[in-house]
């Protein structure tokens, strides 16, 4: 049986709760969503704010494979296969789940190699990356990625 947490995750943009100024009908980033213009972006706030929800729904109205790694734990090499994985994705034109959202949890313990590994398949469009936080990242350096920030706790 799943976890409590994982059977009540919403499934839809409606029933987050929460960041209204972010997700109700016409905002920003239901905008994005729905015209499927999102690019990669941070998110930041304090545990269970639903970032990775948020992430998992980005996914979902966007038609992409939904990739989660923790960047305690994964390396150069499970982001390599990742995007190699993606762009096999992208060669075969499958409609449904052609592009892939990475989504990187505790993104400013990457160091600097590591970011420069992500940095060309984030560039040329293999992978969506969305990064999430709860540190304060004017203390932590994303040297390379540039990435837009959203404040799903705030």
């Amino acid at each position: 049986m799943k976890p409590l947490a994982e059977r009540l995750r919403p499934t839809r943009l409606e029933d987050v709760v929460g960041q209204r100024h972010l997700l109700a009908k016409g905002k920003p980033l239901e905008r994005a969503l729905t015209r499927g213009q999102l690019s990669s972006c941070l998110l930041w706030g304090p545990p269970g704010t639903g970032k990775t929800t948020l992430a998992r729904l980005m996914a979902q109205y966007l038609d992409a494979h939904f990739v989660g790694l923790s960047a305690v734990s994964a390396g150069v090499k499970e982001i390599r296969q990742v995007a190699q994985e993606a762009g096999k994705r992208q060669q075969q034109l499958l409609p449904e789940n052609a592009s892939t959202l990475l989504f990187l949890d505790e993104v400013h313990r990457f160091n600097k190699a590591q970011q420069d590994i992500l940095l060309p398949f984030v560039e040329d469009g293999t992978l969506m990356l969305v990064g999430a936080t709860e540190a304060a990242l004017w203390t932590h350096r994303l040297c390379n990625l540039q990435l837009r920030w959203c404040k799903p706790g705030h």
